[in-house]
Order: C-alpha cells, then sequence, then structure tokens
C-alpha cells in the first residue's frame, strides 16, 4: 500500500533552503527478510529496542506510523542526559520505503537545536529503502537538511564520518534485533 503527504506548517528560515544538494547515504544488507525489517520500523515496541545511539534507552512518547504522523521519543543516555527527537512521515510505502523529517525536540514535541550544535541543521529529510533479495535485506538511508542555512549544510556535511559511525552502532543494534525476532518466529 502506498500512502503519501506533505507536511503542513512549514517555513524556511532567512538564508534557508528547501534543496538537498549534499546528501549522506549509507547501506547495510540484514539476514532478515524485507516485512520482518519494515515491522522493526514501524511499530513502537520494535523501535524502542533497537533505534538510536548504542548505550541508550528509547522510550517512544508517541508513534502514528502514517503519513503527518509522528514518532516522538526520548533517548536517556547511562549518564543520565535525556535528548527528545521526532520524525514527521511524509511517505511510507510498505514494505519497501519510508520518508520522514527527523528533529530534535522538546518534551512537547517541538524542534529544537541539537544539544551539541547551534548550527546543526533543525530538520533532516530521511529516505529508506528496502530491497529483498534470497531472504536478505539491503537497507540505504539518504539523508540531507532540509530548510537549512549554508552554515547548516556545511555542519551537515561535516558530520558524515560522525553519522557513518553513529548509524554503524544503530543497524547493530537493529542486526542483533531482527536476529532475536527470527529466532523466536
Amino acid at each position: 500500500m502506498t500512502m503519501q503527504t506533505e507536511e503542513k506548517g512549514m517555513t524556511a528560515r532567512p538564508g534557508a533552503t528547501d534543496s538537498i544538494d549534499r546528501e549522506f547515504v549509507i547501506t547495510r544488507v540484514f539476514d532478515a527478510p524485507r516485512e520482518l525489517v519494515f515491522k522493526a520500523f514501524s511499530e513502537a515496541e520494535r523501535l524502542a529496542q533497537w533505534w538510536g545511539p548504542k548505550g541508550c534507552t528509547i522510550r517512544v512518547s508517541k508513534l502514528e506510523f502514517r503519513p503527518g504522523g509522528i514518532f516522538h521519543y526520548s533517548m536517556q543516555f547511562p549518564n543520565g542526559a535525556e535528548w527528545w527527537g521526532r520524525f514527521v512521515y511524509r511517505e511510507i510505502v510498505a514494505p519497501e520505503r519510508i520518508v520522514w523529517v527527523n528533529s530534535f525536540s522538546d518534551e512537547a514535541g517541538n524542534i529544537t537545536r541539537a544539544p551539541f550544535g547551534e548550527t546543526v541543521p533543525l530538520e533532516i529529510l530521511n529516505t529508506v529503502t528496502l530491497s529483498e533479495q534470497d531472504g536478505t535485506t539491503t537497507l540505504t538511508l539518504r539523508a540531507g537538511p532540509i530548510t537549512a542555512t549554508e552554515a547548516e549544510r556545511e555542519t551537515f556535511d561535516s558530520m558524515h564520518d560522525s553519522m557513518r559511525q553513529g548509524y554503524g552502532g544503530t543497524w547493530d543494534q537493529l542486526a542483533e534485533y531482527l536476529a532475536k525476532e527470527q529466532v523466536n518466529v
């Protein structure tokens, strides 16, 4: 089933542009069927078990897995820090594609600056595609800033190595989760 929507109410900041000319791309192959990988993204109890940086606990505040819906969550770190984030889903094509805008947020779900940098883009457009071959699933994530200033785009570009490392850890957790789920089937 294909579902699409456009996000309403977005306003550009002075000097900001909605184009993505320099995107971040990361690909990973999982030893799991595409349907299971898709479910890992689409259900709150599943997302809470693998999403986010290694070592943090995810608490799902809200998951509306539909175009226009929101995934609002907190990341609780061992040092006691708590960061909030949110996705606003733009497009969902089960089981092959999920598009969302990711942002840091406050506890109420309002967009906020990243806790680690004033020029980190406020909004990142993410597209995950899933393709299956012989029981394995290739996940490709493409991400890039939207409504970003030039300084924010430059910061995003400078973060690619760190993002590769961060998503690598997140995908490791997803692989562990998928392996456990297949054993339980």
